[in-house]
């Protein structure tokens, strides 16, 4: 077998990077950065790779898990079955080799399969687990293993009954469902949001999500929320025997499903479905991007069982990204927080899937050069749930010999400090500490979710108070007056102590969220948690060298050097210092040790285990030092087999393999 070179596997590693990123902005955050159908190429990109070079695979790799991990400002909640992610179909060729699947593992005939459809929900996926017809428990999807406990946001929302409307409830039921906000409610939010000086939602999903995560309920309850049910987990006391059968019992007890949902006899009728729904799809008051098709009968859903991230009897076939023809009329440069410049198309206005854009990302020069696209060009651009689209590809036919071609500046845009490339990267950057785009968007980073969590500070007050000269970096927003917030505009007495009052409450932050607010350039959220356990403080891991810094977990040449020129840089040390001084608790968290017998050693897990859940299992190797692996080669040590295991277990005994049983695994891990 091939082996990988030295570009593949950072290729591999940027990608998993790139993927836990924009996963923890999605999932966590409720604040992407990019669109649907990019993290989809993303994504399978790494699973191409990883296909091609199973040595690769590591437990931390995106495709080895449904989702990014929740939040800790609520309790989590375990949810009994898995809330599993759908594998995608974009093509109607690609769904008709799901159909083919399904047919070859489930031994049936064409006509023997039905399938409910409905449309492909863009909002919040939550359970409800109701006991005695009692709602006890509210969660979102979480990592699909375990969820944040929204309980008391759920309860807001009129279109989940506190009760279930029939005399004999089941003893106990988990309604699965969307938490959605409509299109009209959307753009209002946005409006009251823009004059009190918030930062905007990015979209519908996004606002909706966010509107159930908040702490304080009685915000929630002023969010314009729906949920339509699509599904159930655990059932207790009634036997429900297919989808269909499933979906208007749920009708029946008290909640909405969607209006479009379809029972489909064949393949054509899926496919005509499809074809229907998508030339609706603007016309709807709510946001779809595809719809759902699952085999209808329970029994054959069990007998086709599930992959690891996602069931085998379940797909979406998502729509193609929207797009539509438009004119570039300039092409800008911004500044992001790490100082990245990225340019941007100014665009003659089009409605895209509803909502008026000006403006595409052209992601950077090489992306430019690639698309040769210039100034004045008629350009195809598409829009997959993002705000800012991006151009797809220009129209040359329709050039007339006045277009211009575009060069990245040498200076900055913003404060005249030159710009480099440095080797081996495809972003400019501006090399000047104190340039005002830097810092503004280095402190929208700093205040926001996950990070030190200034609730009520948005951007807007952010580039004011940069602007009037109030604040030159985030250590300032701890040196804040009454009488300075007061010089803000749409400033009012209650609105500056509240945020005084947020100011204060963001003094004793987790090193978690204190790291990742720092900005440390490749450090996400997840390394912020892997250094925060690993150095228990900051001014340990101010004083790590870079061999101790490769000497971690997930920690490559690049982070290394990221966090070890942050920490000798005395720009750096100095905010670090009038933090303190500003009154925010440094904190400390107990370093993680413990013995790791099982350090080196590689398992695979198949079947079902009566002891743990397959992600327990995971988490015990994983605190022993060893890593588990989706495939088996012959570089694995150890399979551990549970009822009912698959290949993997032929395999194992193929290339003789160690095989333990479930006791055999709990000697070991002893």
């Amino acid at each position: 077998m091939k082996k990988p070179d030295e570009k593949i596997i950072k290729r591999v590693k940027e990608l998993r990077d790139k993927i836990n990123y924009h996963n923890y902005l999605y999932y966590v955050l409720d604040n992407p950065e990019i669109s649907d159908a990019e993290y989809d190429r993303l994504f399978d990109e790494l699973l191409n790779l990883e296909k091609q070079y199973p040595e690769l695979i590591t437990p931390d790799s995106p495709t080895q898990r449904v989702g990014a991990p929740p939040l800790e400002e609520f309790k989590t909640v375990r949810h009994a079955i898995p809330m599993l992610s759908l594998n995608k179909a974009n093509t109607e060729a690609e769904f008709l080799d799901f159909h083919r699947r399904v047919k070859e593992l489930s031994g049936l005939s064409d006509r023997e399969i039905n399938y409910v459809v409905e449309p492909k929900f863009d909002g919040l996926a939550v359970e409800l687990l109701y006991q005695e017809g009692i709602l006890t428990i509210g969660s979102t999807r979480g990592d699909g293993i375990t969820g944040e406990d929204v309980t008391l946001n759920l309860r807001t929302i009129k279109s989940i009954p506190l009760k279930l409307m029939t005399d004999n409830p089941p003893s106990i039921i988990e309604v699965r469902g969307e938490v959605i906000m409509n299109k009209d409610d959307f753009e209002k939010l946005n409006r009251e949001r823009l004059q009190h000086g918030e930062q905007l939602f990015a979209n519908p999903r996004n606002a909706a999500a966010g509107s159930v995560r908040q702490l304080d309920p009685n915000i929630t309850a002023k969010r314009p929320l729906r949920m339509f049910a699509y599904g159930t987990g655990r059932v207790e006391g009634i036997q429900l025997r297919n989808q269909w059968e499933c979906i208007h019992y749920l009708k029946d007890v008290g909640f909405r499903i969607s209006e479009y949902v379809k029972l489909c006899y064949s393949s054509e009728d899926v496919i005509a479905y499809y074809e229907e729904i998508s030339s609706i799809r603007d016309d709807l008051p709510y946001e779809i991007d595809g719809i759902v098709i699952k085999v209808n009968d329970f029994e054959i859903q069990h007998r086709l069982g599930e992959l690891s991230r996602s069931p085998r009897w379940a797909i979406a076939w998502k729509f193609p990204p929207q797009q539509e023809t438009t004119k570039i009329r300039d092409i800008i440069v911004s500044v992001g927080r790490t100082g990245a410049l990225t340019p941007v198309a100014v665009l003659d206005p089009v409605r895209v899937g509803g909502v008026e854009v000006s403006r595409a990302t052209l992601h950077n020069e090489d992306e430019i050069i690639k698309k040769d696209i210039r100034i004045g060009d008629t350009v195809i651009i598409q829009r997959a749930g993002d705000v800012i689209p991006e151009v797809v590809k220009v129209i040359t036919s329709k050039r007339t010999g006045n277009e211009k071609i575009f060069r990245m500046p040498d200076t900055c845009p913003i404060c005249g400090s030159k710009v480099e490339r440095p080797p081996g990267e495809a972003i400019h950057r501006c090399t000047g500490m104190d340039c005002p785009a830097r810092i503004k968007e280095s402190l929208a980073h700093f205040v926001s979710k996950g990070a030190m969590e200034v609730d009520g500070l948005g951007k807007k007050y952010l580039e004011q108070m940069v602007d009037k000269g109030l604040i030159k970096d985030p250590a300032d927003i701890y040196f804040l007056k009454k009488e300075d917030l007061m010089k803000l505009d749409r400033m009012g007495d209650k609105l500056a102590e509240n945020l005084l009052s947020a100011i204060e409450k963001s003094k004793k932050p987790s090193l978690t969220n204190l790291i990742y607010a720092l900005g440390i350039r490749n450090v996400g959220y997840h390394l912020a948690g892997v250094l925060a356990k690993t150095f228990g403080s900051i001014e340990n891991l101010a004083k790590q060298e870079i061999e101790d810094l490769l000497s971690v977990h997930e920690i490559g040449p690049v982070v290394a050097e990221s966090i070890y020129n942050f920490f000798r840089n005395p720009r750096n040390i100095n905010i670090l210092n009038k933090l303190r001084q500003g009154g925010v608790v440094l904190p400390r968290e107990e370093i993680t040790t413990g013995e790791r017998p099982l350090e080196g050693k590689t398992f695979v897990l198949t079947g079902a285990l009566d002891s743990f859940t397959r992600d327990e299992a995971r988490r015990l190797i994983e605190e022993k030092g060893g890593r588990v692996s989706s495939s088996v080669s012959k570089k694995t040590d150890y399979v551990v087999v549970g009822k009912d295991p698959g290949s993997k277990y032929n395999k194992a005994l193929q290339l003789g393999i160690t095989i333990l049983n479930e006791d055999q695994f709990k000697e070991l891990i002893k």
